[in-house]
């Protein structure tokens, strides 16, 4: 475990001391220090994201969050003493997490998904801009990033679900039968941004695509998670297209 040597606190939270804006927190967990040091060097050189420490393992991911209280939290899944995949179950409640990993089996995928990962990127199917892009939209709660094996793995899943036998229509409010699949008490506007958002789609393309406001389509993201009972798109997607574990 490596602890950034470089960071002092902002205070607030805000701007620092000079005006300038807050860097993005972060804490990069992979038990590969080479794939860890080139992480943090590619990250730094973007003046946004200031590392605050480095794990080997989920143990070591945890005891750092929970020091530090980290922005975000880069995970892998394939690590010593504590995988990835069990550390996150923790984290996700404390802070958000993107995955970033080799591991591209479509059970694994689900299964982060699940246990409430904001994202899941694959090593080399995302360039250094982009994995800036991910990090400040994974934090600012804007864009889930999903490398297309994430994207390939959720729709399997709905395309496994697809072909098993649909339960019986069951009964809305109004008396109107409902599809196979639940609407979640989800108006059509908000079930037709909830599609656009299983698509991968940004607030903005969402907002240009059914001619409204950026500021519409939040409150109307905003809406569908509490409908839904999540906190980020991700969780969003599972739940509406019924990867989920739902509780008992």
């Amino acid at each position: 475990m490596t602890v950034g040597t470089q960071w002092r606190p902002d205070g607030d939270g805000g701007e620092s001391g000079d005006g300038e804006a807050r860097q993005i927190r972060v804490v990069v967990a992979d038990d590969n220090p080479v794939v860890r040091s080139g992480l943090v060097a590619l990250l730094e050189a973007t003046g946004e994201v200031r590392v605050l420490g480095q794990a080997s393992n989920g143990g070591e991911a945890i005891e750092l969050t929970r020091r530090f209280a980290p922005d975000l939290v880069l995970l892998d899944v394939r690590m010593p003493l504590m995988d990835g995949i069990t550390a996150l179950r923790t984290l996700s409640g404390v802070t958000k997490v993107l995955m970033l990993t080799y591991t591209d089996n479509d059970e694994v995928i689900r299964t982060a998904i699940r246990n409430g990962a904001a994202g899941y990127l694959v090593h080399g199917t995302f360039t250094a801009d982009e994995l800036a892009a991910a990090v400040r939209d994974t934090v600012a709660g804007t864009n889930n990033p999903l490398s297309p094996a994430a994207v390939a793995a959720l729709m399997a899943a709905v395309q496994g679900a697809e072909d098993r036998p649909a339960p019986p229509p069951r009964e809305r409010s109004g008396g109107r039968t409902a599809a196979a699949r639940p609407g979640h008490g989800l108006s059509a506007r908000e079930a037709e941004v909830m599609d656009l958002i299983a698509q991968g789609r940004t607030n903005r393309e969402i907002a240009e695509r059914l001619f409204l406001t950026e500021k519409t389509v939040k409150n109307h993201v905003n809406r569908i998670f509490a409908k839904l009972g999540v906190t980020n798109r991700a969780a969003a997607i599972a739940r509406w297209l019924g990867t989920a574990v739902e509780p008992r």
